[in-house]
Protein backbone atom coordinates (compact mmCIF):
# COMPACT_ATOMS: atom_id res chain seq x y z
CA UNK A 1 0.00 0.00 0.00
CA UNK A 2 1.30 3.72 -1.04
CA UNK A 3 2.29 5.78 1.37
CA UNK A 4 3.32 8.58 0.17
CA UNK A 5 7.00 8.49 1.35
CA UNK A 6 8.05 6.05 -1.73
CA UNK A 7 11.08 7.69 -3.62
CA UNK A 8 9.24 8.73 -6.65
CA UNK A 9 11.35 7.17 -9.87
CA UNK A 10 9.14 8.28 -12.81
CA UNK A 11 11.92 9.06 -15.17
CA UNK A 12 9.40 11.81 -16.84
CA UNK A 13 10.40 14.16 -14.12
CA UNK A 14 9.91 13.69 -10.89
CA UNK A 15 6.63 15.71 -9.12
CA UNK A 16 5.85 16.95 -12.79
CA UNK A 17 5.89 12.80 -13.90
CA UNK A 18 3.02 11.41 -15.21
CA UNK A 19 2.08 9.67 -11.95
CA UNK A 20 1.35 12.87 -10.02
CA UNK A 21 -1.28 15.20 -9.81
CA UNK A 22 -1.26 18.16 -13.08
CA UNK A 23 -0.99 21.34 -11.43
CA UNK A 24 0.30 23.73 -13.22
CA UNK A 25 1.43 26.55 -10.66
CA UNK A 26 4.59 25.86 -8.89
CA UNK A 27 3.01 26.24 -5.99
CA UNK A 28 0.16 27.42 -4.10
CA UNK A 29 1.15 29.40 -1.06
CA UNK A 30 0.91 32.92 -0.85
CA UNK A 31 3.25 33.41 2.28
CA UNK A 32 6.93 34.04 2.48
CA UNK A 33 7.88 30.42 2.00
CA UNK A 34 10.97 30.87 0.86
CA UNK A 35 12.80 33.10 3.89
CA UNK A 36 12.87 30.02 6.27
CA UNK A 37 15.23 28.02 4.24
CA UNK A 38 16.77 31.09 3.07
CA UNK A 39 18.03 32.22 6.25
CA UNK A 40 18.73 28.62 7.19
CA UNK A 41 21.24 28.54 4.88
CA UNK A 42 22.50 32.11 5.69
CA UNK A 43 22.97 30.76 9.36
CA UNK A 44 24.65 27.28 8.41
CA UNK A 45 26.93 28.85 5.80
CA UNK A 46 28.25 31.56 8.13
CA UNK A 47 28.89 28.94 11.02
CA UNK A 48 30.82 26.77 8.59
CA UNK A 49 32.65 29.54 7.11
CA UNK A 50 33.93 30.99 10.61
CA UNK A 51 34.72 27.06 12.35
CA UNK A 52 36.48 26.06 8.98
CA UNK A 53 38.82 29.28 9.37
CA UNK A 54 39.19 28.27 13.27
CA UNK A 55 39.60 24.94 12.37
CA UNK A 56 42.71 25.25 9.91
CA UNK A 57 43.94 29.16 11.68
CA UNK A 58 46.23 26.37 14.67
CA UNK A 59 46.58 29.72 16.94
CA UNK A 60 44.87 31.55 19.79
CA UNK A 61 42.86 28.52 21.24
CA UNK A 62 43.85 28.92 24.19
CA UNK A 63 43.73 31.87 27.04
CA UNK A 64 44.45 30.59 30.53
CA UNK A 65 42.44 28.68 32.19
CA UNK A 66 40.32 28.75 28.65
CA UNK A 67 40.24 26.84 25.80
CA UNK A 68 38.25 26.78 22.80
CA UNK A 69 35.72 23.84 22.30
CA UNK A 70 37.24 23.39 18.35
CA UNK A 71 40.39 22.58 20.40
CA UNK A 72 39.70 20.48 22.90
CA UNK A 73 40.51 17.76 23.97
CA UNK A 74 44.00 18.73 22.29
CA UNK A 75 45.12 15.53 20.46
CA UNK A 76 48.33 16.36 18.84
CA UNK A 77 51.79 17.01 19.95
CA UNK A 78 51.80 20.52 18.44
CA UNK A 79 49.45 21.66 20.77
CA UNK A 80 49.87 24.48 23.07
CA UNK A 81 50.64 23.57 26.12
CA UNK A 82 47.58 23.86 28.82
CA UNK A 83 48.29 23.41 32.58
CA UNK A 84 45.80 20.77 34.34
CA UNK A 85 44.00 21.02 30.05
CA UNK A 86 43.01 18.54 28.15
CA UNK A 87 46.99 18.27 26.25
CA UNK A 88 46.71 14.38 25.13
CA UNK A 89 49.55 14.13 22.65
CA UNK A 90 47.96 10.83 21.14
CA UNK A 91 49.30 11.96 17.96
CA UNK A 92 53.09 12.70 17.76
CA UNK A 93 55.34 15.56 15.89
CA UNK A 94 54.42 14.13 12.23
CA UNK A 95 51.22 15.33 12.80
CA UNK A 96 51.88 19.29 11.44
CA UNK A 97 48.29 20.27 10.60
CA UNK A 98 45.75 21.57 13.31
CA UNK A 99 45.01 19.84 16.01
CA UNK A 100 41.44 21.19 15.67
CA UNK A 101 41.12 18.56 12.74
CA UNK A 102 41.63 15.76 14.92
CA UNK A 103 38.47 16.01 17.33
CA UNK A 104 36.01 18.17 15.39
CA UNK A 105 34.66 15.11 12.56
CA UNK A 106 33.02 14.00 16.24
CA UNK A 107 30.56 16.66 16.85
CA UNK A 108 30.60 17.76 13.03
CA UNK A 109 29.57 14.46 12.45
CA UNK A 110 26.69 14.24 14.91
CA UNK A 111 25.49 17.63 13.77
CA UNK A 112 25.77 16.63 9.99
CA UNK A 113 23.57 13.44 10.63
CA UNK A 114 20.82 15.08 13.18
CA UNK A 115 17.93 14.43 12.10
CA UNK A 116 17.09 18.32 12.20
CA UNK A 117 20.36 19.76 10.69
CA UNK A 118 19.69 17.29 8.02
CA UNK A 119 16.04 18.78 6.98
CA UNK A 120 17.62 22.08 7.51
CA UNK A 121 20.24 21.61 4.77
CA UNK A 122 18.51 19.39 2.67
CA UNK A 123 15.73 22.21 2.22
CA UNK A 124 17.88 25.34 2.90
CA UNK A 125 20.88 24.03 0.48
CA UNK A 126 19.04 21.40 -1.90
CA UNK A 127 15.89 22.73 -2.08
CA UNK A 128 14.56 18.96 -1.46
CA UNK A 129 12.13 20.09 -0.81
CA UNK A 130 12.24 24.00 -0.21
CA UNK A 131 9.43 24.34 1.75
CA UNK A 132 5.86 22.11 2.68
CA UNK A 133 3.86 22.22 -0.46
CA UNK A 134 6.39 23.56 -2.52
CA UNK A 135 7.60 21.04 -5.40
CA UNK A 136 11.34 20.42 -5.44
CA UNK A 137 13.04 20.59 -8.60
CA UNK A 138 14.74 17.28 -8.56
CA UNK A 139 13.35 14.61 -11.06
CA UNK A 140 14.77 12.23 -9.34
CA UNK A 141 14.13 11.18 -5.38
CA UNK A 142 16.36 8.35 -3.68
CA UNK A 143 16.16 9.13 -0.22
CA UNK A 144 18.74 8.26 1.79
CA UNK A 145 18.89 4.68 -0.01
CA UNK A 146 22.00 5.36 -1.92
CA UNK A 147 25.69 6.71 -1.31
CA UNK A 148 26.77 9.44 0.24
CA UNK A 149 23.28 9.89 1.80
CA UNK A 150 23.10 6.24 3.12
CA UNK A 151 26.04 7.08 5.49
CA UNK A 152 23.47 8.96 7.51
CA UNK A 153 22.43 6.09 9.34
CA UNK A 154 25.69 6.38 11.35
CA UNK A 155 24.01 9.20 13.35
CA UNK A 156 23.71 7.10 16.40
CA UNK A 157 27.47 6.27 16.58
CA UNK A 158 28.29 9.76 16.10
CA UNK A 159 26.36 10.27 19.68
CA UNK A 160 28.07 7.85 21.43
CA UNK A 161 31.62 9.69 20.21
CA UNK A 162 29.22 13.17 20.87
CA UNK A 163 28.38 12.41 24.23
CA UNK A 164 32.86 11.55 26.12
CA UNK A 165 33.14 15.15 23.73
CA UNK A 166 30.77 16.76 25.99
CA UNK A 167 32.20 15.27 29.06
CA UNK A 168 35.54 16.63 28.29
CA UNK A 169 34.05 20.31 27.75
CA UNK A 170 32.17 19.97 30.84
CA UNK A 171 36.06 18.84 32.09
CA UNK A 172 37.00 22.78 30.56
CA UNK A 173 34.53 24.01 32.41
CA UNK A 174 35.36 23.06 35.87
CA UNK A 175 38.75 24.25 34.53
CA UNK A 176 37.52 27.25 34.41
CA UNK A 177 36.76 28.07 37.55
CA UNK A 178 40.94 29.08 38.14
CA UNK A 179 42.22 32.44 37.12
CA UNK A 180 44.87 32.86 35.03
CA UNK A 181 47.46 31.78 37.08
CA UNK A 182 45.97 28.74 37.44
CA UNK A 183 44.07 29.25 41.26
CA UNK A 184 40.98 28.13 41.82
CA UNK A 185 38.17 30.02 43.21
CA UNK A 186 37.67 32.70 40.69
CA UNK A 187 35.02 33.50 37.91
CA UNK A 188 35.04 35.57 35.05
CA UNK A 189 32.76 36.21 32.18
CA UNK A 190 34.33 33.59 30.26
CA UNK A 191 33.38 31.06 32.87
CA UNK A 192 29.37 32.36 32.28
CA UNK A 193 30.55 31.96 28.59
CA UNK A 194 31.29 27.84 29.54
CA UNK A 195 28.52 27.19 31.41
CA UNK A 196 26.07 28.78 29.64
CA UNK A 197 27.76 26.72 26.31
CA UNK A 198 28.09 23.13 27.84
CA UNK A 199 24.35 23.18 29.35
CA UNK A 200 23.57 23.82 25.88
CA UNK A 201 25.65 21.41 24.46
CA UNK A 202 24.40 18.88 26.75
CA UNK A 203 20.86 19.54 26.25
CA UNK A 204 21.29 19.60 22.56
CA UNK A 205 23.24 16.14 22.68
CA UNK A 206 20.36 14.65 25.24
CA UNK A 207 17.40 15.75 23.14
CA UNK A 208 19.06 13.36 20.14
CA UNK A 209 16.46 11.41 18.97
CA UNK A 210 19.07 8.52 19.15
CA UNK A 211 19.05 8.87 22.62
CA UNK A 212 15.14 8.87 23.51
CA UNK A 213 15.67 5.60 21.51
CA UNK A 214 18.27 4.52 23.48
CA UNK A 215 16.77 5.09 26.68
CA UNK A 216 12.88 3.72 25.93
CA UNK A 217 13.59 2.24 22.15
CA UNK A 218 12.57 -1.73 22.26
CA UNK A 219 10.46 -1.65 25.68
CA UNK A 220 7.28 -3.48 25.38
CA UNK A 221 5.46 -2.68 28.87
CA UNK A 222 6.20 0.89 30.37
CA UNK A 223 5.15 -0.04 33.62
CA UNK A 224 8.11 -2.92 33.99
CA UNK A 225 10.64 -0.58 33.30
CA UNK A 226 9.66 2.78 35.80
CA UNK A 227 13.08 4.09 35.59
CA UNK A 228 13.44 3.91 31.89
CA UNK A 229 10.50 5.13 31.87
CA UNK A 230 10.90 8.71 33.47
CA UNK A 231 13.83 8.90 31.48
CA UNK A 232 12.27 8.92 28.31
CA UNK A 233 10.13 11.25 29.49
CA UNK A 234 12.33 13.97 30.42
CA UNK A 235 14.28 12.94 27.09
CA UNK A 236 11.13 13.55 24.85
CA UNK A 237 10.56 17.17 26.62
CA UNK A 238 14.22 17.72 25.40
CA UNK A 239 13.35 15.98 22.21
CA UNK A 240 10.23 18.50 21.40
CA UNK A 241 12.92 21.45 21.61
CA UNK A 242 15.45 19.79 19.38
CA UNK A 243 15.11 22.54 16.71
CA UNK A 244 15.51 25.38 19.28
CA UNK A 245 18.41 23.71 21.08
CA UNK A 246 20.44 22.83 17.80
CA UNK A 247 20.57 26.60 16.98
CA UNK A 248 21.41 28.03 20.16
CA UNK A 249 23.99 25.18 20.95
CA UNK A 250 25.24 25.89 17.55
CA UNK A 251 25.56 29.50 18.43
CA UNK A 252 27.10 28.83 21.70
CA UNK A 253 29.72 26.68 20.79
CA UNK A 254 30.71 29.18 18.26
CA UNK A 255 30.61 31.99 20.91
CA UNK A 256 32.74 30.39 22.98
CA UNK A 257 35.48 29.93 20.46
CA UNK A 258 34.79 33.80 19.83
CA UNK A 259 35.56 34.64 23.07
CA UNK A 260 38.57 32.84 23.74
CA UNK A 261 40.21 34.21 20.70
CA UNK A 262 39.38 37.50 21.94
CA UNK A 263 41.51 36.79 24.58
CA UNK A 264 44.13 35.08 23.23
CA UNK A 265 44.76 37.66 20.49
CA UNK A 266 45.02 40.63 23.42
CA UNK A 267 41.47 42.00 22.08
CA UNK A 268 40.47 42.58 26.13
CA UNK A 269 40.92 41.01 29.03
CA UNK A 270 38.77 38.39 31.02
CA UNK A 271 36.35 40.72 33.16
CA UNK A 272 36.12 38.84 36.76
CA UNK A 273 33.52 38.12 39.11
CA UNK A 274 35.78 36.96 42.13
Amino acid sequence: MATGTEPDLDPAGGVRGASRAAIAAPHLRTDRWWLSPALTAAGLLAFVVYSTWRAFANADYYAAPYVSPFYSPCLAENCVPMKGGPNWEIFGSWWGLSPALLILIFPLGFRLTCYYYRKAYYRGFWASPPACAVAEPHKKYSGETRFPLILQNIHRYFFYAAVPVAAILTYDTVLAFRDERYAWGHMGLGTLVFLVNIGLIWAYTLSCHSCRHIVGGKLKHFSKHPVRYRMWQWVGKLNARHMQLAWASLISVAAADLYVYLLATGAFADPRFF
